[in-house]
């Protein structure tokens, strides 16, 4: 069974792997791009990003409730119950847009906890601007992303995927570049386009709906739902913790690039070459952890407790080991990776310098985030959640803030990653033992 299981955890995060890189390539896009296009838009776009990630994260997250409800419906063989969920899953990412396009045209709270220069945050705003306009589509989007995860049906994502990064890279380069003619956009250009391209990706999710084959049974878009108070309770009692253990993970590291911003635009720019490889390795446990919760939660719809044992031994195995083996080769080709990024050399000095954390701290990013995609997939969100605020924000934000700034010789950004590899090997080790225990309740 462990075998088997391993077989089915790699089929479905091989494709989630390619889905989840290419999306990841429009940040790689942007920051190319901008590399060479100016160290301020550049910087722009990492503290304007950041913040952007953590909201997308924070309702994404929530809206991942439907996967593990998904999984136990269809484990459990109730096949005529799922489009109602999804179609109530919807309806709540409709509304979690609201707030979400609100507070990107207003990011005054988070700007205002570090000292940026003008220019910089002029820049920021006008790229979350641009990204607000994609908001609604985003959250759709990612609700079906979810949906499609939770069947273990990755590969319609993949193509999407794909077919969006090579989009962006067209526009991206043609807005920021100004390709066409006139003046090139900058960082304005790369909100525009991750505007569009989200907008492509729902329109490609919609017409999977109608005309795939293999969701036709589900009848997904027929006999639609009104909003359902009961059903959008429960998602919202599955997916508020999974929102808030998200948007803590993702703001750690935007608070950093926040704090990171007042120490210039070489500094910033450096760390935001490095965060995007940390982000870019992140992928790998990541399909790996989407893979996981969906065999646990399917087998724990169907109360084969057996086999959930053996998908969380799979994920957990599969994930260390391949982690590992890529944080070695981070390690020995940083150079001409950081050099593929930016032709700045300040820049370059400051992203090799840090480049040894993310290549150390990977095995214990997996194995934490394998174990919380389990606990997922028992419906188990608000012990990890708790975890991940302890960890995250106390150990990893507050204690590299320490290192950085208040130590008897300041470590300077360096601090801030030594802060994230001590709260990432903390949460490891406690998430390991909360599913070790849930494990062992089950099973009695």
């Amino acid at each position: 069974m462990f075998i088997h299981q391993s077989r089915l955890i790699l089929l479905h995060a091989a494709p989630m792997l390619i889905a989840q890189l290419a999306s990841m390539g429009m940040m790689v896009i942007d920051t190319v791009l901008l590399g060479h296009y100016g160290a301020e838009d550049l910087a722009a776009v990492a503290v304007g990003g950041g913040i952007y990630i953590a909201v997308i994260f924070a309702f994404t997250g929530i809206l991942q409730s439907v996967s593990p409800t998904v999984a136990h419906l269809k484990g459990a063989g109730r096949d005529d119950e799922i489009a109602g969920v999804l179609q109530q899953a919807f309806w709540l990412a409709l509304l979690l847009a609201i707030p979400g396009v609100l507070f990107l045209h207003f990011p005054d709270a988070l700007l205002a906890l570090s000292d940026i220069e003008p220019e910089l945050e002029y820049k920021a705003r006008g790229y979350l601007a641009m990204l607000a306009w994609g908001m609604p589509a985003a959250l759709l989007y990612r609700t079906f992303y979810a949906f499609c995860n939770a069947l273990g049906r990755p590969r319609p994502l993949m193509l999407i995927s794909l077919g969006s990064t090579l989009l962006h890279g067209v526009l991206a380069w043609l807005l920021v570049t100004g390709a066409l003619g006139g003046e090139g956009l900058g960082a304005l250009g790369c909100g525009v386009s991750n505007a569009l391209v989200g907008w492509f990706a729902l329109f490609c999710s919609a017409a999977y709906m109608v005309f795939g084959k293999f969701l036709a049974p589900y009848g997904l878009l027929g006999s639609w739902q009104r909003p359902r108070l009961g059903m959008l309770r429960e998602l919202l009692r599955i997916g508020l913790p999974m929102g808030l253990s998200s948007f803590v993970e993702i703001s750690a590291f935007t608070l950093i690039a926040l704090f990171v911003a007042q120490m210039g635009a070489t500094v910033v720019a450096g760390h935001r070459v490095v965060a995007n490889l940390a982000a870019i390795c992140y992928m790998l446990p990541l399909a790996l952890s989407i893979a996981t919760l969906a065999q646990v939660g399917q087998a724990a719809g169907a109360r084969d407790w057996r086999r959930a044992e053996a998908s969380i031994s799979a994920g957990l195995l599969l994930a260390g080991g391949l982690s590992t083996i890529l944080g070695l080769v981070l390690w020995w080709y940083a150079r001409p990776l950081v050099e593929a990024y930016t032709s700045d050399p300040a820049v370059r000095l400051v992203a090799l310098s840090l480049i040894g954390y993310v290549a150390i701290y990977q095995v214990f990013d997996a194995l934490q985030t394998v174990a919380a995609y389990s606990l997922r997939g028992y419906k188990i969100t608000f012990v990890p959640m708790l975890i991940h605020i302890a960890c995250f924000w106390v150990v990893g934000l507050f204690g590299g803030w320490w290192l950085a700034f208040r130590t008897a010789s300041p470590m300077g950004v360096a601090g801030f990653w030594l802060g994230s590899l001590a709260s990432l090997v903390l949460a490891a080790v406690l998430l390991g033992s909360v599913l070790w225990r849930a494990v062992r309740l089950v099973r009695d």
